[in-house]
């Protein structure tokens, strides 16, 4: 959605290494937000956006306007049922609609053998995937590793964080770093570590906490017991001030 970093730069430099054409979307998604987020004051700026993706020698940038992707006539949604559910689908009901709608659409318009995007946002990946697959897409995902700078991992909203907010901010990793450390010395049961995870974030006065779930990462269904040779995310989404951040581990047992 624009206000490049370093995290969208990974993704970039990743499609410049697999594929011969390397387009970039961006577009600021009016439908998945919900009437109380941040939609009007998203960071935007297309034009340093464009000197970075230039530096890089993308080939092509795609900058669709608002009103030729939802056209006024527009009334077709996409969605995935089961997955779109839980975690950030229950703080934000019509989110995942509004980004299998949108990727659907870009997909259609591009036409590309290979979409990449970013493991903070792992739910979203997984309800892409799905999409990909129920809708028999010929397209492979690829899930580029978490970016992060002193810890905090990259996001277009860690410019709201104030110099106060961005160091308590750090607790999310801090906490995540916590449970991976419990899973990899053999803490097998999900509930145990969210429950150390909680202790964590319980004594951070400034962090209002929406979820910690522990999925599978294939199915992204939560378990109540981990098991050796599999792989875990670690999921969190957290208020720091006025401002939410998600964030997550991918722990391999």
């Amino acid at each position: 959605m624009g206000s490049l970093h370093e995290g969208h730069l990974s993704l970039i430099k990743k499609s410049k290494d697999t594929s011969d054409v390397t387009i970039v979307s961006i577009f600021v998604n009016p439908t998945q937000f919900g009437p109380l987020e941040d939609f009007e004051k998203y960071p935007r700026d297309i034009e340093r956006d464009n000197k970075l993706l230039k530096d890089l020698n993308v080939d092509y940038i795609f900058h669709p306007s608002a009103g030729e992707i939802y056209q006024e006539s527009f009334q077709t949604y996409v969605s995935v049922n089961e997955l779109s559910k839980k975690f950030e689908g229950e703080f934000r009901p019509e989110h995942f609609k509004g980004v299998t709608t949108i990727v659907s659409v870009l997909f259609n318009c591009v036409n590309p053998h290979y979409a990449f995007f970013g493991q903070k946002d792992a739910q979203q990946a997984a309800v892409i995937k799905q999409m990909v697959k129920d809708l028999k897409y010929d397209i492979e995902i690829f899930v580029c590793p978490i970016v992060r700078e002193d810890g905090l991992a990259m996001s277009s909203r860690n410019v709201y964080l104030s110099p106060e907010e961005r160091t308590k901010a750090l607790t999310i990793h801090n906490a995540l770093l916590y449970a991976r450390k419990l899973i990899e010395g053999k803490e097998m049961n999900p509930q145990t570590v969210i429950d150390n995870m909680r202790v964590i974030f319980s004594r951070e006065k400034f962090i209002k906490l929406d979820y910690i779930g522990i999925v599978n990462a294939y199915g992204f269904r939560e378990v109540d017991l981990i098991e050796e040779g599999n792989e875990y995310y670690i999921l969190v989404a957290a208020k720091i001030g006025n401002t939410r951040l998600i964030d997550n581990e991918l722990v391999t047992v």
